[in-house]
């Protein structure tokens, strides 16, 4: 292990964005985040202005931004096929012919979940899972052309990420098995999506990359190693993982062809909640190889992996590829619930040519204000060259921005109180993701599910 003490600590209150007591510390090396990205070519620039009260009641956004809302829970699909199902969560936009989008959506649904996607005949794994995809079909002007299911009967699908060849794969964040909570088949894993024909992929899990609370997925485009976060609710905590394919970049449906799942391990550091100084780094990286990817009878974070065990952490959330390395987040870690340390989010750097692991932001409380709880959830690079975060917390819920200097502002506020009026709650967002042309920032709100596309000067 090697520190550097590269702690460019930023601490921003969110002044001017009506958004009364909430507030961000920010502490990061912001050039080494975006250092090698198309991103880190913005703007960069300090934010957009305040948010201005929207009259319909459900976004707020910086003055010379709009939204159209595309798709709401309970409407119905374009395709007939039934309803829109609810839990919106994670998402990606895929460039298509003649300008138009296709949108990729997960519904986080449980086995519990309103309104279930409904189940259709070669897209359907389990027909008693009530999550699955909808893909969503958008012209040039983000008016929706179609709308339809295409993946049904998974399970509390929450992330996942695009793969280099225009494909998204949905990760099912759950370990319940057949027999349990209703479900004829084990649940667990990662399932393809072909955004344009969905019926390119059906229904087939990708078992080889393991079964366990999956939340997000990255894809290394030039070795095709693919990179997985597990967010496990109870101690012991997820784990951070490599996926070996025996066919690496080689294209739609190579990753039935199998490979090795490894877990990282962090010489000495069983807990990365422990390490808080910002530009941290560990040179020792070890993979070590999953004993029962399938976790027939022991869940994998439980397995035993020999000597020096293995590294945890809790809420890893967030993974995407960004230049010559793969970032992941670790949404929050509490002493409270089990975790070695506390802290309020971190991202995390993996350079896989150096086999470097290095801490590169955290978030924090400010002196007197608290950071609202549980964030950082999604996230995504921005095309001005920074970040966007989806907000998981308490108390109203917003999209924040973070610059390449580290300020924070607000992008977005929510406005759909899910609760009452003397007891109000917001719906988280999720699935933040920009249009491949950059122009259009595509964001959820979880509940009740709505997908907004938001359209302005991002370029300003």
């Amino acid at each position: 292990m090697t520190t550097t003490g590269r702690s460019a600590t930023r601490r921003q209150m969110l002044a001017g964005t009506g958004a009364l007591g909430v507030g961000i510390a920010f502490s990061g090396a912001l050039s080494e985040l975006f250092a090698g990205t198309a991103a880190a070519q913005g703007l960069g620039h300090t934010g957009y202005g305040p948010l201005v009260p929207d009259p319909k009641g459900l976004l707020d956004l910086p003055e010379g931004f709009r939204y159209r809302v595309l798709s709401r829970e309970g409407d119905r699909l374009r395709s007939g096929e039934g309803k829109v199902p609810s839990n919106h969560d994670g998402m990606s936009a895929f460039a298509g012919r003649e300008g138009r989008v296709h949108l990729v959506r997960n519904h986080e649904n449980r086995a519990d979940g309103k309104i279930p996607v409904p189940t259709i005949e070669g897209l359907t794994y389990d027909p008693a899972g009530k999550g699955g995809c909808t893909a969503l079909t958008l012209d040039s002007r983000n008016h929706v052309l179609s709308e339809r299911v295409a993946i049904a009967g998974t399970a509390v699908n929450c992330a996942g990420g695009p793969t280099p060849w225009g494909t998204w794969l949905t990760c099912e964040e759950t370990e319940d098995k057949a027999g349990t909570n209703g479900y004829t088949k084990d649940h667990g894993f990662i399932f393809e999506v072909d955004p344009v024909d969905p019926r390119r992929t059906g229904a087939v899990p990708l078992t080889a990359m393991g079964r366990f609370q999956h939340e997000a997925i990255a894809v290394d485009p030039r070795r095709g190693v693919v990179y997985e976060t597990e967010d496990a609710f109870e101690k012991p905590f997820g784990l951070f993982y490599r996926f070996l394919p025996k066919k690496p970049l080689g294209g739609r449906g190579s990753l039935r062809a199998g490979g090795r799942l490894q877990a990282m391990r962090v010489p000495g550091v069983p807990d990365l909640s422990t390490i808080q100084e910002i530009g941290a780094e560990f040179d020792d990286i070890e993979w070590v190889d999953v004993p029962d990817p399938q976790a027939a009878q022991t869940p994998i974070r439980f397995q035993d992996f020999g000597r020096g065990g293995i590294t945890h952490a809790q809420k890893l959330e967030g993974c995407y590829w960004g230049g010559r390395s793969v970032y992941f987040v670790s949404s929050f870690a509490r002493r409270s619930d089990g975790s070695t340390a506390d802290h309020y989010g971190q991202i995390w750097r993996y350079d896989p040519e150096r086999c470097r692991l290095t801490l590169v932001i955290v978030f924090g409380p400010d002196t007197d204000i608290q950071m609202p709880g549980e964030s950082p959830d999604n996230i995504c690079l921005a095309p001005s060259g920074g970040l966007m975060v989806c907000e998981d917390g308490n108390g109203t819920q917003h999209v924040y921005g973070v610059t390449r200097r580290g300020e924070v502002y607000a992008m977005a506020r929510g406005r759909q109180n899910i609760g009452t009026p003397e007891e109000p709650e917001w719906g988280e967002f999720a699935g933040v993701t920009f249009s491949p042309d950059g122009d259009t920032m595509y964001v959820n709100c979880y509940t009740p599910g709505t997908t907004f596309a938001v359209t302005g000067p991002w370029r300003r």
